[in-house]
């Protein structure tokens, strides 16, 4: 229902101005759909070559995703509630897990399986369509966690709260520690030990986001340098085990693929190519090692101010997964540096943004997950940026709502449409003006000042 003398109109600018929603927000997730659509269209050389297609119809491909993600963000922005969002945040660990047992356990359900991609299992196929777990998981999991802490602080763990009432032996459950261990300790551990399995520094990545979700959300940080003590010593004892063995013995499946690209840095390798023979396996492996790190700077570099240009790029030639993993070196190359500034300038935006929701925000698990999905966001932006530039070591982190990726894209976008429902809710409902404190002669219905005997 409109208020009264409230202007109506059917312009452009006039649909802008009555969405109730984070404009600046909304702004964010145009812009960048806005260079997925534009990157996707002109990095895909390869891919086209790979799939026997062209990038005509990559794009098309592109463009149904960008409308369907669009569509899942309008849905959640539009029609789901935040109760109904902590509702479904119960079930986000049973998601993950359900997931990742099927991907660790390389099982084949018939509709769902297990799939390997560069020598490491991280997507299933379902229907034909890959699904990458782990971004998937991300969100599934920040939402879990900011469900989980504020059932904590409301004393909402009914399962625990019921065993523990009726089951004398399950008492213990009626702690605030067991709660915590079983509701928010152990589905932490539990993902990163399975994530482990398929790499070692999603594993890091996604257990430092889930880290940082229950740190704003209030947990103790005793508590969280205590289960970061647990973390430091299982991967140390993976890298002990890892070393003394020469890889034949391992307690994560990639501890030993890390170990080695920590070992083989860029130096040591530049050496094997200088030293061994072109045909050799040493000199193959070395220029493999290499090619996508030294392309993408490559690509950075000539870039420039101004980039070659859209469809200018020449390391779209070179890098197999520049439309995924090195999407930020492409934009570079094609639009130069006024292109990464404005791509550093989008994700930068999110996290002021994200806080001031957070501040404005009433209810307690909204401001939990409304930082914990902007945090998650930013920071794989931030790391897909650091990787291209060559500051951290190779790994498979996506640039959010940009990079191709059917399932990755979508996951994100419930993200921001979790991000956008709270704010429009926060929009509908602003915060009420803190009343001051009522003097002594309010309180007492005094008209004069009090003598000192009478207060």
């Amino acid at each position: 229902m409109e208020e009264s003398g409230s202007k109506t109109g059917s312009g452009f600018w006039s649909m802008i101005a009555n969405f109730k929603g984070d404009k600046v927000i909304w702004m964010i997730v145009l812009m960048l759909m806005m260079f997925s659509l534009l990157s996707v269209f002109s990095s895909t050389s390869l891919l086209a070559q790979q799939m026997k297609t062209d990038r005509l119809a990559i794009l098309k491909e592109q463009i149904l995703t960008v409308a369907l993600g669009l569509g899942v963000i309008w849905v959640c922005y539009r029609f789901v509630s935040i109760r109904l969002f902590e509702t479904l945040s119960q079930f986000g660990f049973i998601l993950s897990l359900a997931l990742l047992v099927i991907l660790v356990g390389k099982l084949n359900l018939g509709f769902i399986k297990s799939a390997e991609i560069n020598g490491a299992q991280r997507i299933l196929k379902m229907f034909g369509f890959q699904i990458h777990v782990y971004e998937i998981m991300k969100v599934a999991m920040v939402m879990y966690l900011a469900w989980a802490v504020n059932a904590f602080k409301e004393d909402r763990l009914w399962i625990a709260n019921y065993l523990a009432g009726h089951f004398k032996k399950l008492e213990f459950l009626a702690s605030p520690l067991a709660k915590k261990i079983i509701y928010i300790y152990l589905p932490i551990f539990i993902t990163t030990a399975l994530i482990l399995v398929g790499g070692t520094s999603s594993a890091l990545f996604i257990g430092g986001i889930m880290i940082l979700t229950i740190f704003v959300g209030g947990v103790d940080l005793k508590e969280i340098l205590i289960l970061g003590l647990f973390a430091v010593l299982y991967l140390g004892s993976a890298v002990a085990l890892d070393k003394l063995t020469d890889g034949k013995v391992v307690l994560s499946g990639r501890i030993h693929t890390a170990l080695h690209r920590l070992d083989n840095d860029d130096k040591s390798n530049m050496e094997i190519l200088l030293t061994e023979k072109k045909n050799s396996k040493k000199f193959q492996d070395a220029a493999d090692q290499l090619k996508q790190p030294v392309s993408a700077l490559i690509a950075i570099k000539e870039g420039g101010v101004l980039g070659k240009g859209p469809g200018g790029s020449t390391q779209r030639y070179v890098v197999p997964v520049i439309f995924g993993d090195y999407m930020f070196s492409f934009i570079v190359e094609e639009y130069g540096l006024l292109g990464a500034l404005m791509i550093l300038l989008l994700y930068s935006s999110l996290i002021p943004r994200g806080a001031l929701l957070a501040k404005n925000c009433d209810n307690y698990y909204g401001k939990v997950v409304l930082a914990g999905l902007t945090l998650t966001i930013s920071l794989q932006a931030f790391m897909h940026i650091c990787i291209n530039v060559h500051l951290v070591p190779q790994t498979g982190q996506t640039l959010p709502l940009i990079s191709h990726g059917t399932s990755s894209f979508l996951a994100f976008c419930i993200a921001f449409g979790v991000i956008l429902s709270i704010s429009r809710a926060i929009h509908a409902n602003p915060k009420a003006p803190r009343k001051e404190e009522k003097t002594v002669q309010e309180e007492t219905g005094q008209t004069e000042p009090l003598e000192y005997n009478e207060i």
